[in-house]
């Protein structure tokens, strides 16, 4: 029997007669079938001599899947094989379970999609592999769609040109690579995925970035122990913001704002020990994603609550406000309905306090340093230096006395400076350094990370080597206060205008690795002494979503509560770009409105958190409105609405959809964009008030006051 590898796709009829009629469309046929293959093969092995044979094969997705579907086959990645040799070889192979096999998607459902929008966005689960970290990470990544985009291509299927290849990105020190991979995927025997598994059995998209990141990590097994920091930058490029709660407590709950108010990803982790279930619900050693904070007022006062989900989709929190706490009989019926899900679905509130009290490290992502200043309308600039500690020669460990080898590691010279500050009124300059040190093996878990560190000196010279004895007789002016065994360490740094000297180093001499070293600032020139590159100004950083940014911070510090009057204020004078000249005006009737579906507390006013959970909305509304208001009439009719709800995730029968447009719509039964907004709203809310109360997905049971509540005041 011929293997279907060496299988060729049957000419067509129509390309049959066409040779038939033009004997040179044959040859030009033959010529592509042979031309094609060797192209791609030619290139692919081009790529692959150039690299390291320790590093990541470097595949050409294109060409793959070019020869793939010319041919007739499914990929094969030779590089990262079906076979235990890609699970790993060592504790792992023993919680296989029996009869373990690989299989394509299309072998597992009938109906395989990578990706769903309308899926529920935190719905992936923890396998067998302890890569919590890995979890809690991508968790955090699927709460922003244009970031998680840009690590997985959303496009991608297993009907149009299917080829059972796949393509992810990962931010790989200084670095967008992409990482290639089949999509054949451990599974027992029944078929059940043995690693990362989604709650919808139809939807890839997770397990296969899991084997991805595996596969540029070495193997699955070498996804075992890590922090979510290391995740967070691999996925983002951004810059880490490590801190102990317990440390925090004065501006915890502010840092937390401002984070949630502005495109990060959070992730924390529980004291360290040996994993497992501890007797309140968390978990020993675990990570988490943090997807969430609210102020709620209770009958005594407010209270600070944050979310949490653990990455095993299950096991949760049993302390105050847990899902079967008392507590939630402190707040009002509407917020009780709206915030609490009584579901063993991993996902929990507990107060800010019992956080500092149980976590250890809280790690904030942003994808520029601009939340560390919390300057306003700062623009903010990179430069990224590689380099390596030598034994011998550059490897000089860290500074120890008496005289000591320290002087021989990489020396990098910093000039700081603010571009728009007079020279009469010299102002402090925010520096962020981040170091990040580079694996000593393929396979991430062969060599453990260095502890790694850097120190900054101020520095008068004439850009050369600084000698042992300037080391001897000058103190440092920021120095590790421990060196960690992590990835990345970074410092935020406030440095008067002027020169400086960064010396990264491991606690060690003679310890061996590349590192890539990293300064943000507002203006700088950064370079290492005695390299034969010169001096590089820094690069300012495009964020598109910088202005949104700036647009919250501001928005924070003049309004931390907003009522309905300022609320239209704010709506009436933003930017509708998708909308044209149709520009909407929002009431304060329409802000009342709005206001109550927001507001849980019925204290009248909305955080600016709430504010933007709703301004996601606003862009969600605008963006379905525009794409099925055809006629750009500023109105949509009964077939317009049902699309635009459905693309939003939320399906309107014929008749519920007759009665939204009697209960929102004009005389003509045609919707405006502002009515729109408020049904939208409504529709959201009455879609999670029914997941928080249902208890088997068919119906719910209410109380006299949740009933008036949610008819009535919303």
């Amino acid at each position: 029997m011929q293997d279907q590898s060496e299988e060729k796709l049957p000419l067509s009829d129509q390309a049959t007669e066409t040779i038939q009629e033009d004997p040179w469309g044959l040859y030009l046929h033959l010529a592509m079938s042979l031309w094609l293959p060797f192209r791609a093969r030619w290139k692919l092995g081009r790529k692959n001599s150039l690299g390291d044979s320790s590093q990541l094969p470097r595949q050409d997705y294109d060409a793959l899947r070019e020869v793939c579907l010319m041919e007739g086959r499914l990929f094969e990645d030779d590089s990262f094989p079906a076979s235990l040799h890609s699970v790993g070889s060592g504790p792992l192979l023993r919680k296989l379970p029996p009869g373990l096999q690989w299989k394509r998607p299309p072998e597992l459902h009938s109906n395989p999609q990578f990706y769903s929008p309308n899926a529920k966005r935190l719905d992936l689960c923890q396998g067998v592999v302890g890569d919590c970290w890995f979890l809690a990470a991508l968790q955090a990544l699927t709460l922003h769609q244009d970031i998680l985009s840009r690590v997985v291509p959303l496009n991608q299927n297993f009907t149009e040109k299917y080829a059972g290849i796949f393509r992810f990105w990962f931010w790989h020190f200084g670095k967008w690579v992409p990482v290639v991979i089949d999509d054949r995927l451990p599974v027992n025997a029944a078929g059940q995925l043995v690693f990362v598994s989604s709650i919808y059995k139809n939807l890839f998209w997770g397990a296969l970035l899991e084997k991805a990141y595996a596969k540029l990590s070495g193997s699955y097994e070498d996804l075992h122990r890590g922090q979510v920091s290391e995740a967070l930058v691999d996925f983002t490029g951004g810059v880490t913001m490590t801190i102990i709660p317990a440390e925090a407590s004065g501006n915890l709950w502010d840092i937390l704002t401002r984070a949630t108010c502005s495109r990060t990803l959070i992730g924390c982790q529980t004291h360290s020990g040996k994993e497992r279930v501890l007797e309140n619900g968390l978990v020993g050693g675990h990570a988490y994603t943090l997807t969430g904070i609210r102020k709620v007022t209770c009958k005594h006062g407010p209270e600070y609550l944050v979310k949490l989900r653990n990455p095993w989709g299950k096991v949760e929190w049993k302390g105050d406000w847990s899902d079967s706490s008392s507590t939630w009989e402190l707040l009002s019926p509407k917020e009780k309905i709206l915030l609490l899900r009584k579901s063993d679905d991993g996902e929990f509130w507990m107060t800010l306090k019992d956080f500092q009290t149980h976590f250890m490290l809280l790690v904030i992502c942003k994808l520029t340093p601009g939340l560390l200043s919390q300057e306003v309308g700062q623009k903010w600039a990179c430069t990224t230096r590689e380099g390596k500690w030598k034994k011998g020669s550059t490897a000089g460990g860290q500074m120890k006395l008496p005289r000591d080898t320290f002087w021989k590691n990489p020396q990098f010279l910093l000039s700081v400076w603010n571009p728009q500050e007079s020279t009469r009124f010299l102002k402090s300059c925010n520096v962020l350094v981040s170091l990040l040190q580079k694996p000593r093996h393929r396979h991430r878990n062969c060599k453990p990370h260095l502890a790694i560190g850097f120190y900054l000196f101020r520095y008068y010279g004439d850009q050369k080597r600084l000698p042992p004895e300037f080391f001897w007789k000058n103190a440092p002016i920021s120095w590790p206060e421990a060196f960690l065994t992590e990835k990345e360490v970074s410092r935020e740094l406030h440095l008067e205008p002027g020169t400086y000297l960064i010396v990264p180093c491991t606690s060690e001499a003679g310890q061996e690795s590349e590192f890539v070293l990293r300064v943000f600032s507002r203006k700088h020139i950064f370079h290492e002494i005695g390299c034969h590159t010169s001096a590089v100004f820094s690069k300012e950083i495009v964020d598109q979503n910088a202005g949104q940014d700036e647009f919250f911070t501001k928005l924070f510090e003049k309004y931390p509560e907003i009522n309905a009057m300022q609320l239209q204020k704010i709506l009436n004078h933003m930017t509708w770009s998708s909308l044209g000249s149709a520009k909407p005006r929002f009431s304060l009737d329409a802000c009342q409105g709005i206001l109550a579906l927001l507001d849980l507390n019925a204290s009248g006013t909305v955080s600016i958190q709430e504010f933007r959970d709703l301004w996601k909305q606003l862009m969600l509304c605008q963006e379905v409105f525009h794409k099925h208001d055809h006629n750009q009439s500023g109105y949509l009719n009964r077939t317009q609405l049902q699309a635009a709800m459905r693309d939003a995730g939320i399906m309107l029968s014929d008749d519920v959809c007759q009665l939204m447009l009697i209960r929102y719509g004009g005389p003509n039964l045609q919707i405006d964009f502002v009515s729109f907004v408020h049904l939208m709203l409504r529709a959201e809310n009455m879609e999670d008030a029914f997941q928080n109360l249902t208890q088997d997905g068919k119906g719910i049971y209410l109380q006299k006051p949740e009933w008036l509540m949610m008819t009535l005041y919303s």
